[in-house]
């Protein structure tokens, strides 16, 4: 993984000497709030609904065992003990005291991480498939790609003031863990018929009150005009995006109004007149982090005793079926720790349980670890045969559910649990889910299946690519939750159906349970999930189960 320089320690430095003597101020009232309003998003300190909040920056979602250590002890000594990893692979503190923030940088600077970029209308932290470097299916590691781009554009000086937020994504596998068509620049490696690696670049995608899916507009960019042509699509979005109105201006909105056609010759024009001006240093610099960012030693081995293991213990088993995912060498595995145990909060870790996460990487793992965009943290480099000791330990610290895509395996945002932005509850909503249907034992027999919660129409939650999604609304003060089915956030990106009128906070998880049913009642096999089995069906029968009434009524 990527080490600091001198330069990034030194850059590090001053910007928390800055924010410290502007917290300094803010706090003897030489600033007010609205003044230090701009000062402090710079830095990824928001103003929740009960106290400020600290969102860290965890570059295209690595971390080492250090790392993963100082973020505990964040947590315990500036917090309430606990971190929330968030769906852009950072973690936010919901509970600093704003004289503490500084220290709380320098703390994060001691183990070369920051929060520059988590907030603003800037380019916000890069992100990445969380298992990049060790999927079977990966065509090349993204996350120095990411690093690039995260050099690049921080405190870039023309896009420090964007028209809104920009996201970008860079994905190495032809399966999407990314979600790449939901950014305002996904970028997907790929090879073209001569077998040369380079870029598939989309723009235009994103959620929030107007979900669109990404286009594509080059199918193959050569690896070495990485930067040039992405900067000449921020430059082009800089000029036309609208400043009048902030929910018509990401960049989403500006490809929609001036069309794709338009946008394409603008970048492309931009692309011609940059390209000269990088002379090559941006692939000279991409050649020395790429050197950082060598896979570990992973000589083949054998099993050990995770096959007797494995036949014998069915709790094991079951977690190896559903947190382990096949790794590109052979006798090697990637796990998930779920951070959805039943009715805990999606996403939230114990600053012991971070420690624990954090041995394991030593141990087992090659001191890495992954935060994943689903809110979970990945070892993504661990012998099978080391398996069953990972589990155990896991086990112990409350950190070894066995639901990794499945029904409990909730994204949820934050909610009106603590956003100041949301207009309904998410966080208890997805605990309620998760219990019932682990009370249910139904989780692993319908397989499969991504809910995804949001509080507000921004979409954090990601709910207009769940499998189902909700949405939680304030109607006339009450909370309200609609429904949207087949929605999914992969390769084939698309965005869900409404299933009709909301339901109420006391009828969402009844709502839940029959659709649940209906798809179990009518797929075609136990092998067919709920997504297919959706795509095969249509609306119509999760429909009449969701409004039973207007059905007789129609009758």
């Amino acid at each position: 993984m990527y080490k600091y320089n001198d330069f990034d320690e030194a850059f590090v430095r001053e910007r928390v000497a800055q924010f410290r003597a502007q917290v300094q101020r803010r706090i003897d009232g030489a600033l007010t709030e609205d003044e230090f309003k701009p000062l402090r998003l710079m830095n990824g300190l928001y103003l929740q609904l009960h106290a400020y909040m600290l969102r860290v920056a965890v570059p295209y979602g690595t971390l080492n065992p250090g790392q993963m250590r100082q973020l505990a002890m964040l947590a315990e000594r500036f917090d309430r003990g606990y971190g929330h990893f968030t769906t852009r692979q950072n973690i936010q503190y919901n509970w600093p005291k704003l004289q503490d923030v500084p220290d709380m940088l320098d703390a994060l600077a001691d183990v070369e991480m920051h929060a520059i970029q988590t907030s603003g209308n800037t380019i916000r932290n890069v992100t990445s498939d969380h298992f990049a470097g060790a999927a079977a299916d990966e065509i090349e590691d993204p996350r120095p790609y990411a690093e690039l781009l995260r050099q690049w554009s921080t405190d870039h000086p023309e896009f420090q003031f964007l028209p809104r937020k920009f996201k970008i994504a860079v994905t190495g596998a032809p399966n999407d863990r990314a979600v790449v068509r939901a950014h305002d620049i996904g970028l997907q490696i790929v090879k073209n018929d001569s077998g040369e690696t380079g870029f598939k670049v989309i723009i235009g995608g994103g959620l929030g009150r107007t979900p669109m899916v990404g286009k594509v507009i080059r199918d193959f960019l050569p690896k070495a005009d990485l930067l040039p042509y992405v900067e000449a699509i921020v430059s082009v979005y800089n000029l036309l995006g609208r400043r009048d109105n902030k929910y018509k201006a990401r960049i989403k909105i500006t490809v929609h109004e001036n069309g794709l056609d338009k946008i394409t010759r603008l970048v492309e024009a931009r692309f011609v007149e940059l390209r000269p001006h990088f002379q090559g240093a941006d692939v000279a610099l991409l050649e020395r982090i790429a050197a950082q960012f060598a896979p570990p030693p992973l000589p083949e081995v054998g099993l050990g005793a995770f096959e007797q293991a494995f036949d014998s213990d069915p709790v094991f088993r079951a977690w190896v079926d559903s947190n382990v995912a096949e790794h590109r060498v052979p006798g090697h595995a990637i796990v998930t720790i779920s951070l959805k145990a039943h009715g805990q909060t999606p996403g939230d870790a114990t600053a012991e349980q971070m420690r624990v996460m954090a041995d394991l990487a030593e141990a087992f793992g090659h001191h890495e670890l992954r935060i994943s965009h689903e809110q979970n943290v990945i070892l993504p480099h661990v012998a099978r045969a080391d398996l069953y000791a990972i589990h155990a330990r896991l086990r112990a610290a409350g950190l070894a559910t066995a639901n990794a895509g499945l029904i409990s395996d909730i994204i949820a945002c934050p909610g009106m649990d603590y956003c100041a932005l949301a207009t309904a509850r998410s966080i208890p909503v997805a605990q309620q889910i998760a219990t019932r249907f682990d009370a249910l034992k139904l989780e692993h027999d319908i397989g499969p299946l991504k809910i995804k919660i949001s509080g507000c129409i921004n979409a954090c939650g990601h709910h207009h690519v769940g499998h189902i999604g909700i949405l939680g609304l304030d109607r006339a003060g009450v909370e309200n939750y609609q429904i949207t089915l087949g929605g999914t956030g992969t390769e084939d990106m698309v965005v869900g159906d409404r299933t009709g009128p909301g339901f109420a906070y006391d009828q969402i998880v009844p709502a839940i349970e029959r659709i649940i049913a209906t798809y179990l009642d009518q797929r075609e096999a136990p092998e067919e999930t709920f997504l297919d089995a959706y795509r095969r069906l249509g609306m119509a029968p999760f429909k009449a189960a969701l409004y039973p009434v207007e059905k007789a009524h129609a009758a």
